[in-house]
Parts: C-alpha cells; structure tokens; sequence
C-alpha cells in the first residue's frame, strides 16, 4: 500500500498536527486575553471549539509522533474512519467559528470604537486569523486521510 503523504502516522501528518495544534493554542489565548470576549456568542463559540481542537489535534500529533519514531503507520480502518470523520466535524466547527468571529470583529469595528475598543478587537482580529490557520490545516488533515480511506 503506498503511504500518503500527510495522512495518519506520517511525519508531514505530525507537522499539521502540530501546527493545528500551535494556532489552536494562539487562537484560544488571543481571544482568552480580553475578559470582554464573553459578552458576545460568536467569541465564546470560538473559545468552545478551540477548547475541543486542541486536545483532539495534541493527542493525534502524539500518535503520529510515536508512530513515526517506532515506523509502525496507523492503518486500520476503523480508526482510521473515526480520525477522518473527527477532523471533518472539527474542520468545519473551527470554519464556523473563525467566520463567526471575523464578521463580528469587522461589525464592531463598523459600528464604531465604542462597542469594542481597539485594543480589544485587535486581539480578537488576531485570534479569528490563527483560527483561519488552524481551520486550514486541519482541512488538510482531512483530506489526505480521506484520500487514504478508500485504499484500505
């Protein structure tokens, strides 16, 4: 069976991982570093799903890790199918939540600096583009162990 690239167990799989995991991370402590964020839905839907990416993308890495190191690839298929069906949820919760927090931090900024002060949504900005990040990595995960699924 040929080994693709990025999918369960390989190292590329570990530095998407790894960096879903890094901007998960950032993400979450932008958005935590402004005691404001809880006034409004779409910053504490965002804090919700970070909070469910990071362990998701840190114990997978840990997987991948170990596997790379003992050069034992994870291939069994039901496993696998619970890892894609995982990083498709999580893909599209963490797309959801990224544009969420964007088109809010962009209506704020509209409506003028007296609903969020620039201070404030500046972080928040930050923390909706290291959510973008982690959304497209963990897109790519998805996909290259989709593309592994039907050769099992």
């Amino acid at each position: 069976m040929d080994e693709v690239p990025g999918s369960v167990g390989t190292s590329a799989s570990f530095s998407l991982r790894l960096g879903q995991t890094i901007f998960s991370s950032a993400s979450l402590l932008f958005m935590s570093l402004g005691v404001e964020f809880y006034s409004y839905t779409a910053f504490c839907y965002l804090v919700t799903i970070m909070g469910l990416v990071i362990p998701w993308s840190f114990t997978l890495a840990l997987v991948d890790g170990y596997s790379v190191l003992v050069k034992c690839p994870l291939r069994q298929p039901g496993i696998l199918l619970i890892i894609v069906l995982g990083d498709w949820v999580l893909s599209i919760l963490t797309l959801a939540a990224a544009s969420s927090t964007a088109s809010v931090v962009d209506l704020l900024l509209d409506a003028g600096g007296s609903n969020c002060p620039p201070k404030f949504c500046s972080r928040y900005q930050i923390s909706a583009a290291m959510a973008f990040m982690s959304w497209f990595l963990s897109m790519a995960s998805a996909l290259f162990n989709l593309w592994l699924l039907p050769s099992l």
